[in-house]
């Protein structure tokens, strides 16, 4: 029996040790190396070269995390992953015109050593310890952006936490044909691809400056006029003119891409060279350059993964976007805050649909707006649908108040009861915040047809509430379109709960690429590029 044991417990020992065997000759045939760093090695470096604490501390991880083992040398010599590395910091040079990473000594280690097998030990170490350094460094730039608190900047959506050991780990690990991964989302990954193609055209001296006069307003097919070849070539090199056409007639074609081009810019589709539309034309390479660097430092705090099914209201287009299966499938107009009650960036998840809603007045309104109505017409409450009530909820009737005693802040409630006149409309979406901010409905729907629709307290109104209550409402077997209607046909309050939530995005882009490869710029209503230019640019 004892002679049985011991052939068994062998056996396993064998097998084991096979297995082993194995997963090391695994790791051997990968990227295996016999070189091995000191702690002290490390710690003399950052004496030589010291760099800020994130960085060090990231870099003493690092090698912690690989037993000290070297990252970018195997007993061959210096791995492919150093070759691909340089081709990133050098695209990254290039795209965002930045020299900070730029490195002599580095270039020169590397180009040195670039095909020995045996490599100086003292210049290995500086040269490992050196690619690490840098790798952190262009990491920081490149994928998580400014270091500052994102809240200082008005911007309250969750930044983006990316790991850049795993992200070394891939790099040292990765083929010569294998894709870089960037840990980015895929509207960064086609702003900077349009980045490139605008920093072609700055190469090619830019974009011409259109000459006009009064009579260019007025320009219709057909007509010539010599700005028209400035117009042309302005409209081909951005893409929106297909043909390089060197007359001075005003074609069909050139109003087709003047429409195209207003399109892109959010501008009144005509065809026509208006004001607004030549302006913009007139913006030069490097002005559209910079509005896309400071985008793409926003893209940079979102997450790289977003959730399959979500909303988008981009606050400079006035528009809301519904996504199914990371889609768009449609999109609304919506209204936002003006410049002095400026809508919140955040991202929110829709919990509840309030049907024929009260709006609870704020107190900002009841202050600057409310109260001098009131001390001026006693009437005014019940002439707008409006009532107080206790914060309890009790009911207090408007003629027993002397509204004279109040300057501000009084102490109860003014709402507006359900109804067509009602301020929210028929219907308003929570999704709970600190902003106090929901989508709603409105009676003022005239002011959809305008470009430019920043007119809310901060509020958003939506264009097509009720095609967004249905779509929220699309796997909730107890309501139907004809249910919606008959409960929006009276004026009683009615809640229904969104299960599960839908996340909500309500970000601030002036410049970014549509689901149809198109290249979208806006202006900045709340100036809000110019303060985050400041910070990138050290303006």
């Amino acid at each position: 029996m004892k002679c049985i044991l011991k052939i068994i417990l062998i056996s396993v020992l064998l097998f084991s040790c096979k297995k082993e065997t194995k997963i090391n000759i695994s790791r051997h045939n990968q990227n295996y190396t016999d070189l091995f760093l000191k702690q002290s090695t490390i710690n003399s470096f950052f004496k030589s070269n010291p760099e800020n604490e994130n960085i060090e501390n990231e870099v003493n991880l690092f090698y912690k995390n690989r037993n000290f083992q070297y990252a970018w040398f195997s007993k061959t010599g210096m791995i492919q992953a150093v070759s691909n590395f340089q081709n990133q910091l050098q695209n990254y040079s290039n795209d965002f015109n930045d020299k900070t990473l730029n490195n002599t000594q580095l270039d020169s280690l590397i180009k040195n050593n670039k095909d020995k097998v045996e490599v100086d030990e003292n210049e290995r170490e500086k040269l490992e310890l050196m690619l690490t350094t840098t790798f952190f460094k262009y990491s920081e730039k490149a994928f998580l952006g400014i270091n500052k608190n994102a809240h200082q900047l008005d911007w309250f959506i969750p930044r983006s936490k990316k790991n850049l050991q795993i992200l070394l780990d891939s790099l040292i690990l990765k083929n010569e044909n294998d894709k870089t991964y960037e840990p980015v989302n895929l509207y960064y990954s086609k702003l900077k691809e349009k980045l490139r193609l605008y920093r072609e055209i700055q190469k090619k001296g830019g974009f011409p400056i259109i000459k006009t006069d009064i009579k260019t307003l007025t320009l219709t097919v057909t007509e010539s006029d010599s700005c028209l070849l400035q117009v042309k070539q302005r409209l081909f090199l951005s893409g929106d003119l297909k043909i390089n056409d060197k007359t001075i007639l005003f074609s069909s074609s050139l109003e087709t891409a003047i429409s195209n081009f207003q399109q892109r810019l959010g501008l009144t589709e005509n065809g026509k060279l208006d004001t607004k539309t030549l302006e913009e034309l007139n913006k030069t390479v490097d002005f559209r350059i910079k509005q896309m660097l400071v985008n793409l430092e926003r893209l940079r705090w979102i997450p790289v993964e977003i959730e399959n099914d979500y909303l988008l209201v981009n606050i400079p287009e006035y528009k809301l976007h519904v996504f199914e299966n990371k889609k768009l499938l449609w999109e609304t107009n919506v209204v936002v805050g003006k410049d002095a009650k400026q809508t919140s960036i955040f991202k929110g998840n829709i919990s509840r649909i309030i049907l024929n809603p009260y709006w609870n007045i704020p107190n900002s309104i009841i202050n600057k707006e409310i109260l001098p109505k009131l001390k001026r017409n006693s009437n005014y409450l019940s002439r707008n649908n409006m009532e107080v009530v206790s914060y309890s909820g009790k009911e207090i009737s408007a003629s027993t108040i002397n509204w004279n005693k109040y300057s501000k802040n009084v102490p109860f409630i003014i709402r507006q009861k359900p109804g067509d006149d009602n301020s929210l409309g028929k219907m308003k979406f929570l999704f709970p915040n600190s902003f106090s901010i929901y989508l709603h409905d409105t009676p003022s729907k005239e002011l959809f047809n305008q470009n430019k629709r920043d007119f809310s307290h901060g509020c958003i109104r939506v264009e097509n509430p009720k095609k967004l209550a249905l779509y929220l409402l699309k796997n909730n077997k107890s309501w139907n379109q004809d249910k919606v209607n008959k409960v929006l046909k009276t004026n009683t309050e009615t809640g229904i709960a969104i299960k599960p939530n839908m996340p909500v995005y309500i970000a601030y882009f002036t410049a970014w690429v549509d689901s149809e490869g198109n290249l979208n710029f806006r202006n900045d209503i709340y100036n809000l590029d110019d303060e985050l230019a400041k910070e990138i640019f050290e303006e």
